[in-house]
């Protein structure tokens, strides 16, 4: 599918992650919708690239290391990206579910790495997008947290992984609060999707892990959401009227709605 050639004010997108998964689901409904997208992520999508041309720019970088997002974020990168759309959309994608053990067996370095994926890269791209001058004055910049279940239900063995979910929930909840001019925010849980995070889940060990059973199951069972399926989901609300309304949501709640 070849995406429709944007308009100079059409609305734009940043794409953590999306490389693969979720995040590559997310960046082809978008830019087959005429949407430009800017990729984040440590490498490229070569396919993606094929398909929609210049209208996908990306961006080689470790969002882990955060001396490196910050150099990328000090350069005009981000404001000439975008231009003079009048809506910014930003999909805080990428995300790990390591490291998965017990407390007291987790291995320090995967601990810094996840914290740092999983919160301080989504928290430093939300904050660059809400400063003022960093997209046209009449824009408004809509931040997409993925979050996840594990956010409000804690499990045994992701305790780094339901801490690192329930810090964009909340993160999302105050930055509502905040009320920033033209700023609206939303941490969604996209259901159980079947990426490359539900393989390392199912390959995990029982002692690491004690519910990978039940992710057996959902795999086995069909029950896990496409990627496709859950990205059209998130970008319907995130261009809905109703974003943001709810700081911190699932999207089978929106669908209760």
């Amino acid at each position: 599918m070849t995406a429709s050639t944007p308009s100079h004010t059409a609305p734009c997108a940043i794409v953590t992650g999306h490389t693969r998964g979720l995040g590559a689901a997310l960046a082809d409904l978008l830019l087959a919708r005429g949407i430009r997208v800017l990729g984040l992520g440590r490498g490229t999508n070569e396919a993606a690239g094929r398909r929609h041309g210049e209208a996908l720019v990306q961006a080689t970088i470790d969002l882990a290391d955060p001396a490196a997002l910050e150099r990328w974020l000090a350069t005009d990168a981000l404001r000439s990206f975008t231009g003079e759309a009048r809506c910014v959309l930003l999909f805080n994608n990428a995300g790990t579910v390591d490291p998965i053990a017990p407390c007291g067996t987790q291995d320090a370095g995967a601990i810094a790495r996840a914290v740092t994926l999983n919160v301080a890269a989504p928290l430093m791209l939300a904050n660059a997008i809400a400063a003022p001058g960093a997209a046209h004055p009449e824009a408004e910049r809509r931040i997409v947290h993925v979050s996840s279940g594990a956010a409000r239900n804690a499990y045994s063995g992701w305790s780094i992984y339901c801490a690192t979910k329930a810090a964009l929930d909340h993160h999302a909840r105050a930055v509502a609060l905040d009320a920033p001019h033209g700023v609206r925010i939303s941490s969604v849980a996209p259901g159980v999707v079947d990426t490359g995070m539900q393989a390392t889940i199912r390959a995990t060990g029982i002692e690491q892990f004690p519910l990978r059973e039940r992710f057996e199951q959902l795999k086995q069972n069909g029950q896990l959401a496409t990627p496709e399926a859950a990205a059209l989901q998130l970008i319907d609300y995130a261009l809905s009227d109703a974003f943001g309304s709810t700081p911190a949501t699932d999207v089978r709640e929106l669908a209760k709605a």
